[in-house]
Formats: C-alpha cells, structure tokens, sequence
C-alpha cells in the first residue's frame, strides 16, 4: 500500500511539472490592432497557450507549456512573421511583407 502510495505521489508531481505553465513578457515591436492580432497568432501557434499584446507598453504577456515550447521559438516565430522581438530581428522580407499600418519604425534596423 505505501509502495502504491509513493508511485501515485510521483506520478502526480511528475504530471504536475509537465503542464507547469510558464508566464513569461517579451518586447515587440508593432503599431496597431492588426498587429496584436498577428503577433498573437504567431505565439500561439508557436505553442503559447495564451497571448496578449499590449500596443501601448508594447509587451507580450504569454504562457507556455516548457516540455512543450520556449520563449525563443515564440520570439523565433513573432520575428517570422515580421515582428522584432527583445531578443529576435524580423527579416527585412517578412517585415516588408507586413500591412503598411504596421509597418513600425525600425530605426536600428534600416
């Protein structure tokens, strides 16, 4: 019974820490409700089980599985889809690819 006990507790802690959620802010670049919707889109489908970009502080609040994905492949995919990122630079092709309206200023980067 206490062998049965002890494999139930470390199953449990073990599920427990592998859908531990992670939140996590990043920087992004963006102007306008247009890009809080693609920037959101782009977290999620790098695997963040929410997203919320705040065009005024310019932060993205998510949250993320960490067995599932990282910040760095969320920032990998925001900066895919034409965004800069804290850490990650949007490539001039997919930055030229956004709506004109969210084209931001890229000072540094052009």
């Amino acid at each position: 019974m206490k062998k049965q006990l002890s494999l139930f507790i470390a199953l449990l802690l073990m599920g427990t820490y592998s859908f531990a959620q992670t939140p996590t802010n990043i920087k992004v670049s963006g102007n306008c409700s247009m890009c809080k919707k693609h920037i959101e889109k782009a977290a999620k489908e790098a695997g963040a089980t929410t997203a919320n970009w705040d065009k005024v502080t310019k932060i993205l609040a998510v949250t993320f599985e960490t067995g599932k994905t990282s910040t760095d492949k969320i920032e990998t995919a925001i900066a895919g889809a034409g965004y800069d990122t804290e850490h990650k630079e949007a490539s001039v092709e997919a930055y030229k690819k956004l709506d004109e309206c969210c084209q931001y200023d890229r000072k540094k980067k052009q």
